[in-house]
């Protein structure tokens, strides 16, 4: 049974390169389902300061030293040897309170986050430590003044203060982007729920993957932690607003200004759309929505459903519908098998969901479920944390304060009717801003009027309905592609969002120079820099080809034969290309052009080199833009250069980067684009 027989352990902290136990015996923390004292917690005596020095010593050049796909590599193995562990983890998991299908989302999400930051790295971000942002911005007319926006690792350190509710994952999201882009951190998890944590970064460590100072935690409290931090660092919060304005308005931070991103409370809303009545599948989806949201983790999710918007004709449907489902939730045990809501994970949070209640019941009666008992499956009420799913139904919403601003952070929901489309997103913003609000039908002119209204006070909305509802993630879970944040009251920040949450850890600058010297910089070439031509740069492997090498080709006339030829090839007898009357009246052209594909395909039959070699495959082309028309009788030549080399790890290849510019006779830029291939990092290929 749940903590029943194991021993109590002392948490330590992982600072300086080794485990630390703080003064003291230390502060008891206890089986949220049970009552037993599960471990013991503190920090007295460490040294804060010397443990941000360390990160920033030791971690910090370490991880910049690397790649940002050799970072995203690292991150996936040590996510491999975490899904191996996996089964420790959830044993640990319901000391939290939370069943094995909440520690799901935290436990596997978690890793699943890890590795799908590492995917996405290695996918859409160069092989290289400096990444470009933007074009580049000539800045002279002679072109020899130029400028462009580059992204570095900021050369501090990541201080990450995590939330009781999702020791795992909350943890795994914030260090995948903050490691890609080459920052260590520290990691303090909240006291509740700390001993998890500490399990996960004792067997991250122990693989020997991350760099000395890439990853520190402290279990227990942050003491002076954050008066230490500097201009170069980073913290991060999850947890609640007041606590977060007041880690914000620490002095360090204000004199530093330190970035900090926050996550914080947040009324999240559903809302049953006017289309989707009892006989809807959009109704069955919501009503098991909603009681999903309000018991998953025992209702203690930033991103748990809060208040329920229904259309006013359909309020009493929905309050039985939810009443009954909410009555057959069995309740206990989280290590129970026929379990499927745990325990809150303490009595204190317990007792303060329950004076949430009362406040809110100021405003709105209790239709379901109650406040002073709870019929469990398995466990005892007295001592571990249990509470009935609590439903509440506000009469006025609109005059109502509490049921907007009061977030009882459990199993609790309020039903809230409104009379149009118009209310229904009033009602919502009366939240304040919000993590996530979600809207279920399946009436197009519904979603348009309501999700504008919403997008403005929301990080994310979801829509739901009958056609999404096998593939639909849910209202409650943040994905790794995705902004997780959200405006006001939810703390205005925002984390993971893909490649977007990395950019969160660098220092965005404008670097202005010649050409040659921005390339030599960002290790891309740009108009204007040094080229050079020897041999043919196809017949180069990533060993010899080097930026800036570079082919001008002979020219080729484009006739009337060859457009009439590809038109008829193609099917593509667009009039402009075979009409001249027609193309005349065009007010783009002077008379019949050439496709724009036929120019393109003209220009790969000038610049292949067509024998086999170190170019493997032409995979696409980037940012193509026909310019010039192209009439019969202009001549053609293409200027290819090596614009960008992004060896991949682990493979015998790695992608090139040309920048194709194509001229006519009057050497006016005709096309435009990057084209893209494989090439073998050896040719002959090793055997």
């Amino acid at each position: 049974m749940t903590g029943t027989g194991t021993a109590a352990r002392r948490l330590k902290s992982y600072v300086e390169g080794a485990w630390r136990t703080g003064e003291g015996d230390g502060v008891p923390v206890l089986n949220a389902a049970t009552g037993e004292i599960h471990a013991f917690i503190g920090t007295a005596g460490l040294d804060f300061r010397a443990a941000l020095e360390w990160a920033r010593a030791v971690g910090g050049p370490a991880l910049r030293a690397m790649t940002i796909h050799e970072r995203a590599l690292m991150l996936k193995a040590v996510g491999l040897k975490l899904m191996e562990q996996k089964e420790e983890f959830y044993l640990e998991n319901f000391a939290t309170g939370a069943t094995r299908t909440d520690g799901w989302i935290d436990i596997e999400g978690g890793i699943g986050t890890l590795l799908t930051f590492a995917s996405k790295a290695r996918r859409e971000l160069p092989n290289t430590k400096v990444l470009t942002e933007g074009p580049v911005e000539p800045l002279s007319r002679d072109g020899s003044f130029s400028a462009q926006h580059i992204l570095t690792p900021l050369q501090g350190v990541a201080v990450h203060i995590n939330a009781f509710n999702f020791p795992v994952w909350g943890m795994l999201e914030k260090i995948a982007p903050t490691l890609i882009a080459g920052m260590p951190c520290v990691v303090k998890p909240a006291s509740q729920t700390a001993y998890l944590t500490e399990l996960v970064v004792r067997r991250i460590l122990e693989t020997g993957i991350l760099p000395d100072g890439a990853l520190q935690i402290v279990t227990g409290s942050a003491g002076d932690l954050l008066d230490h931090v500097n201009e170069q660092d980073v913290v991060t919060f999850t947890g609640s607003a007041s606590t977060g304005q007041k880690l914000k308005s620490g002095a360090a931070i204000l004199q530093h200004s330190v970035r900090f991103t926050m996550e914080a409370d947040s009324l999240n809303a559903s809302i049953l759309g006017a289309d989707a009545g009892p006989d809807t599948d959009e109704f069955n989806l919501f009503i098991k929505e909603v009681s999903r949201e309000m018991t998953v983790k025992a209702g203690q999710k930033c991103t748990a459903i809060r208040r329920i918007i229904v259309p006013q004709r359909y309020e009493d449907a929905v309050v039985e519908a939810l009443t009954a489902r909410l009555a057959a939730t069995p309740i206990g045990l989280p290590d129970n098998e026929n379990t499927r809501m745990g325990a809150l994970v303490s009595l204190k949070d317990r007792e303060d969901v329950k004076a949430k209640v009362g406040v809110l019941a100021k405003e709105a009666e209790i239709v379901s479920g109650s406040l002073e008992g709870v019929a469990l499956s398995s466990g005892d009420a007295e001592k571990g944390a249990f509470l009935s799913p609590i439903l509440l139904r506000c009469a006025d919403p609109c005059g109502a304060d509490a049921v907007h601003s009061v977030e009882a952070f459990g199993p609790v929901a309020t039903v809230m009717a409104y009379s149009d489309n118009d209310e229904a997103v009033a009602l919502s913003q009366k939240g304040r801003g919000s993590l996530v609000s979600s809207l279920f039908t399946d009436d197009s002119t519904v979603a348009r009027e309501i999700v504008t209204g919403l997008a403005p006070f929301h990080g994310r909305v979801l829509i739901g309905n009958r056609r999404s509802a096998k593939s639909s993630t849910g209202h409650g879970s943040p994905l790794a592609p995705l902004v997780h944040g959200g405006p006001g009251r939810a703390g205005g920040g925002e984390e993971m969002g893909g490649m977007r949450g990395v950019k969160h850890f660098m220092q965005r600058s404008a670097i202005q120079g010649t050409p040659e010297l921005l390339s030599a910089v960002t290790g891309q070439w740009t108009e204007g820099a040094d080229a050079h031509s020897d041999i043919h740069p196809f017949r180069k492997s990533l060993a010899e080809l080097r930026i800036g090498d570079q082919i001008v080709t002979k020219a080729r006339e484009v006739t009337r034969e060859d457009v009439e030829h590809f038109a008829e090839f193609t099917g593509d007898t667009f009039y402009a290309h075979m009409d001249s009357e027609a193309a005349k009246a065009n007010p783009f052209f002077d008379d019949r052009v050439a496709h724009g594909y036929l120019i393109a395909s003209f220009a790969a039959g000038l610049f292949v080199d067509p024998e086999p070699g170190p170019v493997l495959a032409n995979y696409g082309v980037d940012n193509l833009r026909f310019l010039t028309p192209v009439y019969f009788g202009d001549s053609l030549k293409v200027r290819l250069t090596c614009k960008e080399i992004n060896p991949r790890e682990n493979a015998e290849h790695g992608e090139v980067r040309w920048d194709c510019q194509v001229t006519n006779q009057n050497d006016e830029v005709v096309a435009q684009y990057d084209v893209l291939t494989m090439v073998a990092k050896e040719w002959p290929a090793a055997a």
